[in-house]
């Protein structure tokens, strides 16, 4: 893991952010935002902060928990099924990672976005990072903080909408959740726009 250069060789307060629930089939699109202080920053390296899909679910629980304490800021943001449905999901993301940055207390001179797409309309500069996941400290940390969120938004719902296997599944398009969908139909919270019945 490398913290990106502009973490280490600036003075610039900077911003990760990432989004979670991109290829899900139900539940909201969740991002977070994250400002890591310099002085943690080996701290967190050495306890294995990295792309949350590279971790176990209980380690993220535990990063998650550690990054909560020792970030400058931390926050969430999230676009609805509706959103999802009106928008499209990379407007949705888009728009769930800038409702994250705006609720910062802090405000960043620069935000590090996974992926190759900036967020509208956001009056701070920014700079995107391809696979900023695994390249910068900050968006693992963001992606993590986001995953176990997410999670424990969706095992929540499961208890409202049992038939769709939510707690092993996270919302995403499993054998189990699409025999759910045939079986009881669409819920309030699964996205119409994808393609319930086909996508794995």
């Amino acid at each position: 893991m490398k913290t990106a250069m502009i973490d280490s060789e600036s003075s610039l307060l900077t911003a990760g952010v990432d989004e979670v629930g991109r290829g899900a089939l139900f539940g909201p699109v969740v991002a977070a935002a994250v400002i890591l202080p310099e002085e943690v920053l080996d701290d967190l390296v050495s306890s294995g902060v990295t792309d949350s899909k590279k971790l176990t679910e209980k380690r993220r629980c535990q990063l998650a928990t550690k990054i909560g304490t020792v970030a400058s800021d931390c926050q969430i943001g999230m676009a609805s099924v509706w959103e999802i449905d009106r928008l499209n999901i990379l407007q949705a993301s888009l728009l769930a990672m800038k409702r994250s940055v705006l609720k910062l207390k802090l405000r960043p001179d620069l935000v590090l976005v996974d992926g190759n797409q900036e967020i509208r309309d956001l009056l701070i500069p920014q700079r995107t990072i391809v696979k900023g996941d695994s390249k910068c400290l900050a968006i693992a940390a963001a992606s993590i903080v986001a995953k176990v969120w997410r999670d424990a938004l969706i095992v929540r719902l499961a208890k409202k909408y049992p038939v769709y296997d939510l707690t092993n599944n996270k919302g995403y398009g499993t054998k189990k959740h699409k025999q759910g969908i045939v079986d009881y139909g669409v819920s309030p919270q699964h996205r119409l726009s994808f393609s319930l019945g086909s996508r794995d």
